[in-house]
C-alpha cells in the first residue's frame, strides 16, 4: 500500500516561512515524479511545483517560482517543499502527489495522492 504524508502546514504571518514535507512509503518511488499541488476554499486543485525522480529538474508556478523551492531526499523517499516570503494567497491545503516518469503540472496525471496539510498565512 502507498503512502504519501503531508507535514509542516501551520498558521504563518505574511512574509513568513514554513517548509512541507512528504514522505512515501509503501514502495520504492525511483523513476517517479513528485509534485506539490494546493487547493483554497471554493477553487480547483492547483500545481505548485514539480521535481524529476533524480532531483535534477524542478518546475514551479508562476505565482510561487522565486519563494518555493522543492528538493527531495531519494534515501529518506521524502520531497520537501521550502516556501519562504509566504503571501495571505498562499493560503490553502497543499498536497503532495506521485507520478511514474516525468514531471507534469496535470493533477490528474498524478496516481498517488497524500491527505493534505493545511497553510495559512494571516496578513
Amino acid at each position: 500500500q502507498v503512502q504519501l504524508v503531508e507535514s509542516g502546514g501551520g498558521l504563518v504571518q505574511a512574509g513568513g516561512s514554513l517548509r512541507l514535507s512528504c514522505a512515501a512509503s509503501g514502495r520504492t518511488f525511483t523513476g517517479y515524479a513528485m509534485g506539490w499541488f494546493r487547493q483554497a476554499p471554493g477553487k480547483d486543485r492547483e500545481f505548485v511545483a514539480a521535481i524529476s525522480w533524480s532531483g535534477g529538474n524542478t518546475y514551479y508556478a508562476d505565482s510561487v517560482k522565486g519563494r518555493f523551492t522543492m528538493s527531495r531526499d531519494s534515501a529518506k523517499n521524502t520531497v520537501y517543499l521550502q516556501m519562504n516570503s509566504l503571501k495571505p494567497e498562499d493560503t490553502a491545503v497543499y498536497y503532495c502527489a506521485a507520478r511514474p516518469g516525468g514531471t507534469t503540472w496535470s493533477p490528474s496525471a498524478y496516481d498517488y495522492w497524500g491527505q493534505g496539510t493545511q497553510v495559512t498565512v494571516s496578513s
